[in-house]
């Protein structure tokens, strides 16, 4: 190998690097100075550069931008379409889809775009626009667009680069203007999202938009009927046609049911659904919520590109930055404006006194070009103490230009008043020079009364709890169990009803042999083979359990009682002491400890010198222990059976019980 020649594994490290950053900084992420990803830049640029007051062919814009963009019309038309379904950036008419429905936009032919009356005010001025080469070196474009406006808040966005994403959620217009106009007089702010589809947000966990925040964004459902409910507002991420597909599949599995939905969609959101004769609409509601696209939770992670780096910035930060901004752009544009009126004035008083003072009248008999501007200087040489800066070369030549038809017009007094407002115009200028808080403040509340009214906030902010889906799921399914195999299921009909279930439960499962299973709930799901106890498992309410097992297959028989609570989904427990051939004799289920209290009957097999075949066991004189206990020891004589004693014959047993502990109680 030469020594030129680059190694294969440093090429690839190389160009892995340019290419991740590239991603970042010119394509995934906005760029913190004015909240624009570059595509979107240069459409803006391309809109202002063909701006003329009429609408332009998309088409005809997609076109004119992949000179600054060669990444594809696709690209381009996409970003527009998104940027023209915000109606704050530039302005519509045609076909521009519907956030609402999901509709995409009519092909670029077909619709028109133009700038809005706000970018060209907050967005562009060329007098303090950085500029670059285009991609092929025969146009120029703005590095950054100097944008006074927190523009990537108001927008919101999202993107995926190499190793970090970005998501940025839209904020309220107005809020925004209140909360740079609190950075400026220094005072605390707050600013949560608002999204364009409206909805209920809980916001407690927002972390100010960054990683690890939280946000869930609720439909709107209203009580039109006792067996309608209307959807009026859908969450930010979905359209009425996805929420409507959602709540159908969540009824195909059982956890919401409804007998039709109706979506009416078009200006506004209306999804009618219609629910089954018994239900309970507010029950039905908070299933939406937990099993439908009514409820979304959002994950923000405010990116933004800053010094050519990407940052992790809150919401707050960027807002800051941008208040910031906007206070140094309006500060370089007032001094432009101030050097601006200091020209006009200069040579308006220059052209004054030039033509009152008939000074041009010095340079009728010259014959030189040299003569002339000499002339000039010596009639101009006792009035420059009256003007406000030295007078140049250029001045000079400048009056030379000066018509024949101007002078003969000239109007002393019209001048004079012309001069008179400028000064007035620079006094001004100066003055909010000199109080450039006070005046960025005024511009804020400018834009806030002349655009606010069209940007209400739609997105109301609340706090309400998540809703447990095990609370509100539907049990409308039967659990069935087919002991023999070890099968259970909502779907073997056939085999033995075990219960009521719903499709988000579990199903505890004891065999024969001592073991037991909690498995999640299936059409069909093996539980284990010579199932002795089948029933739906509820963590947070656990049973008591009664067993009475054999050790072994020659062993003592044993007896616990236990509590099933904190279990791992599909593994295998053992209840017994493990021994092979252990085998369960009698088990038994309770809601509470109470009815667990029983007395059961022992029947051993005969043996020699064997007199007593039963033994009465009174369980409650046995403690409940954890699942992992292996139990008391009942006999060590080989048993035939154990059957529950009747009631009547228990509450018998149970006086004499009592009798008996009352008399050892008073001997003692």
């Amino acid at each position: 190998m030469q020594e030129s020649d680059t190694p294969l594994q440093g090429m690839y490290s190389d160009w892995f690097l340019e290419y991740a950053s590239y991603v970042i900084l010119e394509r995934a992420v906005p760029h913190i100075n004015d909240g624009l990803k570059p595509v979107q830049r240069r459409i803006l640029h391309s809109l202002k550069e063909k701006d003329d007051g009429r609408f332009n062919k998309v088409a005809n814009i997609i076109g004119h931008t992949m000179q600054y963009h060669p990444h594809g019309d696709q690209s381009i038309g996409d970003a527009l379409v998104n940027m023209g379904q915000k109606e704050l950036v530039v302005d519509t008419q045609g076909n521009w889809g519907n956030i609402l429905t999901g509709d995409s936009a009519a092909a670029p032919r077909y619709i028109e775009t133009r700038l809005s009356k706000f970018s060209n005010e907050v967005l562009f001025n060329p007098k303090t626009t950085l500029w670059a080469a285009s991609y092929d070196g025969r146009n120029k474009e703005p590095v950054t667009l100097p944008a006074k406006f927190p523009l990537v808040l108001a927008h919101g966005a999202e993107g995926i680069a190499v190793g970090l994403a970005c998501k940025i959620l839209p904020h309220n217009f107005n809020e925004l203007l209140d909360a740079c106009i609190a950075v400026l007089r220094k005072e605390d702010f707050e600013l949560y999202p608002d999204f364009p589809q409206g909805g209920i947000a809980e916001i407690t966990e927002y972390n100010d938009g960054l990683r690890g925040g939280k946000v869930r964004v609720r439909a709107r459902i209203e009580k039109h009927k006792a067996r309608e409910l209307v959807i009026r507002e859908v969450p930010y991420g979905t359209t009425a046609g996805s929420l409507a597909d959602s709540i159908l599949k969540a009824n195909d599995q059982g956890k919401v049911k409804v007998t039709r939905i109706e979506d009416c969609t078009a200006e506004f959101v209306e999804i009618h659904v219609f629910l089954p004769a018994g239900s309970d609409a507010d029950q039905t509601i908070k299933a939406l919520y937990a099993f439908t696209d009514c409820e979304v939770s959002i994950s923000p992670n405010a990116c933004v590109i800053e010094d050519k780096t990407p940052k992790f910035l809150g919401v707050s930060e960027i807002l800051r930055h941008n208040a910031k901004q906007t206070k140094a752009i309006l500060k370089q544009e007032l001094e432009i404006r101030m050097q601006e009126l200091e020209d006009k004035w200069h040579f308006s008083s220059l052209e004054k006194i030039f033509i009152e003072n008939r000074i041009y009248r010095r340079i009728e008999e010259c014959t030189t070009w040299e003569d002339v501007i000499e002339e000039i200087w010596n009639g101009l040489e006792s009035f420059l103490p009256l003007l406000k800066r030295e007078v140049t070369d250029d001045d000079v030549v400048r009056l030379t230009e000066i018509k024949i038809k101007r002078i003969s017009k000239f109007d002393s007094f019209k001048a004079d008043e012309y001069i008179k407002g400028l000064e007035d115009q620079m006094k001004e200028t100066a003055k909010h020079l000199r109080n450039l808080t006070k005046y960025t403040i005024a511009w804020y509340q400018g834009l806030k009364d002349k655009y606010g009214k069209d940007f209400p906030r739609r997105t109301e902010l609340t706090t309400f709890e998540k809703v447990d889906a095990k609370a509100v799921v539907i049990s409308n399914d039967t659990l069935y169990v087919n002991r023999k195999d070890g099968m259970a299921g909502y779907n073997l009909k056939r085999d033995e009803a075990v219960g009521k279930c719903s499709r988000m439960d579990d199903i505890i499962a004891f065999s024969r042999d001592g073991t037991m299973r909690v498995v999640k709930i299936a059409d069909k799901v093996f539980v284990g083979k010579d199932n002795i106890h089948c029933a739906v498992f509820n963590r947070d309410e656990p049973k008591y359990y009664n067993m009475i097992y054999r050790d072994g297959r020659g062993g003592r028989a044993m007896v616990k009682r236990f509590q099933v609570a904190g279990v791992t989904r599909d593994k295998l427990y053992d209840l017994t002491k493990g021994t092979p051939g252990t085998r369960v004799l009698f088990f038994s289920e309770h809601d509470t400890e109470e009815e667990a209290n029983m007395h059961v009957r022992v029947h051993l097999k005969p043996a020699l010198k064997l007199r007593n075949l039963v033994i009465d066991l009174r369980l409650s004189e046995i403690e409940f222990k954890g699942r992992a206990a292996q139990g008391n020891i009942v006999t060590k004589h080989a048993v035939d059976r154990v059957v529950r004693i009747p009631q009547a014959e228990q509450d018998i047993l149970e006086a004499k019980a009592k009798r008996r502990e009352k008399r050892e109680a008073g001997n003692s």
